[in-house]
């Protein structure tokens, strides 16, 4: 049975899946990225801060995420120093880039999926309709054209959005005055007021963020009409009700490389030193239990992509070596995409979900240093309801109040009076690691700097982890194992399989074949939610 489903994702590039599916349920899922991107190619041999601006043109959407982590490459790889001015500046930019990126995500990507005509039936579909239409939606409407307002901070700092390059190795190419500080709070501010709280919560951030379990969440909901009748209690209330809560579950293995690094602790930064300056952290849930992550143990798997050779290699050492498509498939390889994979102490080398819902899962690991983020909501909600569609939407909108307050924090924490770069030595030779975590997730880059020049350069994104193929072991990948045990009730229309791949927002557009696993059937060709 062979069904066409494009595009399954909303956002840039191009990710085919095909899917068996028997009596109605997805039994197995294959994700290919069908784009060569070889931004590794284009790197070799150029200046060591060339990454500074090519990366950022990798993703129209967190392009200041590209640049955050591609300059801690070079810091770490110079040894440079940074005056905690340019931390602060730094953490700023990339959290608003994130907090527009959240609602334009939920609205224009998720939520118009919500108003499939496959719910029509159920009690609050008229209502669903009503706030999520695409354009015409009031809550679409407002929540798109209000989520300008967080970019309008980083272009203040950077001087444009997208694609700044105002982050250099020793600081930021910046020297803010008192008006743009305030001018900055005073957006934030609007912000909050007309929309986060306004329309999403239906109340406080500051009581958004005492709930501790989904026991919690749900009593938020019936708490008062505000929170009921938000945006946010209508989104629970409806995916509840259509059972989004119950598929889409993956691997329900975690990584979050953290970021946002503090300005006191990390003015000189090292590879060493980067876990424990983290303010959201970095770390691996896996098989029930919490690892440190270290960088050393990331693998590229590239068995089942379209590169020369089988195996993995450390990003360090990584090749990117293509080959004609034809060739690889006649070698079992079927993707463009690369499989991360990480090395779990008494587990193997893994694949592990990143986004959202892992740096929740991470947030909630115990011993959590005075600076740090400590949050246990989603470790609960994935240890008493599981990973699933619903819990991954939700995470990624949970970080809404607390980015939301992390950035007032820096903001009045900047000292106009003090230094915002530090002019950095360029090393000759080096090797520099760089990450952060994109509205999507997990986001690094690996330098190897020789003779003043680029000698490798890889780059590993959050879409690689989580769309990545199976590896040499036959592992599948996140997504694929997330798409394993979806129902779909209408093969001619399954907005189950939208729900699943835009739950990780993957930053590829997405084709899906399926094959009945009895009969091999071809069907039609179609388009999920029309957009």
């Amino acid at each position: 049975m062979d069904l066409n489903v494009s595009p399954l994702g909303r956002v840039e590039g191009d990710l085919d899946v095909r899917v068996t599916l028997t009596d109605g349920v997805v039994t197995d899922a294959w994700t290919t990225a069908g784009m060569f991107r070889g931004f590794e190619m284009i790197l070799k041999g150029k200046d060591p801060q060339a990454g500074l601006i090519v990366t950022p043109r990798i993703c129209g959407i967190c392009g200041g995420s590209h640049l955050y982590k591609a300059v801690y490459a070079l810091d770490t790889a110079w040894k440079t120093h940074v005056p905690p001015n340019g931390t602060r500046i730094r953490n700023i930019a990339q959290i608003c880039e994130t907090l527009q990126s959240i609602p334009r995500y939920f609205y224009a990507i998720f939520a118009i999926d919500l108003t499939n005509k496959r719910y029509a039936k159920t009690p609050s579909y008229a209502e669903a309709v009503r706030r999520f239409a695409p354009f015409v939606g009031t809550a679409y409407e407002k929540g798109v054209t209000l989520s300008n307002k967080p970019v309008e901070v980083y272009a203040i700092f950077g001087g444009q959005w997208p694609h700044s390059s105002f982050m250099i190795p020793g600081g930021v190419m910046c020297a803010p005055t008192l008006s743009d500080v305030t001018r900055s709070i005073s957006i934030l501010e609007y912000w909050k007021n007309e929309w986060l709280e306004k329309e999403w919560l239906g109340g406080s951030l500051e009581r958004w963020k005492e709930n501790k379990t989904w026991e919690d969440v749900l009593a938020w909901v019936d708490e008062n009409e505000g929170h009921y009748n938000s945006d946010c209690g209508f989104f629970i209330r409806y995916a509840l009700e259509v059972g989004l809560d119950k598929y889409g579950q993956g691997h329900g293995n975690f990584l979050s490389t953290g970021t946002f690094l503090d300005p006191e602790l990390y003015q000189n930064p090292t590879i060493e030193g980067r876990n424990a300056a983290l303010k959201s952290r970095s770390g691996i849930y896996a098989g029930g239990g919490f690892h440190e992550f270290d960088q050393a143990r990331v693998r590229e798997d590239h068995t089942h992509s379209f590169y020369k050779g089988t195996g993995g290699h450390h990003p360090f050492d990584g090749v990117t070596d293509p080959i004609d498509p034809a060739q690889g498939k006649a070698q079992d390889k079927y993707s463009w995409a690369k499989s991360p994979r990480y090395d779990v102490p008494g587990h193997g080398h893994v694949p592990l979900e990143v986004g959202p819902l892992a740096r929740q899962v991470i947030a909630g690991q115990p011993d959590a240093a005075p600076h740090q983020d400590y949050d246990p909501l989603f470790l609960n909600v994935v240890n008493s309801v599981g990973p699933s569609v619903l819990t991954r939407v939700l995470a990624r909108t949970h970080e809404l109040a607390k980015y939301y307050t992390m950035a007032r924090t820096w903001l009045d924490e900047l000292d106009l009076h003090d230094k915002f770069y530090a002019k950095p030595v360029e090393h000759e030779s080096g090797t520099g690691f760089g990450s952060t975590e994109a509205a999507r997730g997990a986001l690094s880059d690996w330098i190897r700097i020789e003779n003043g020049k680029i000698e490798n350069y890889q780059v590993v994104t959050p879409t690689a982890w989580n769309v990545g193929p199976r590896d040499a072991n036959a592992v599948v990948g996140p997504i694929e194992k997330a798409f394993i045990g979806t129902p779909v009730e209408n093969t001619v229309d399954p907005v189950e399989l939208g729900h699943v791949a835009r739950s990780f927002d993957s930053c590829l557009v997405c084709t899906v074949h399926a094959y009945d696993g009895k009969t091999g059937k071809q069907l039609s060709k179609f388009t999920v939610g029309g957009m």
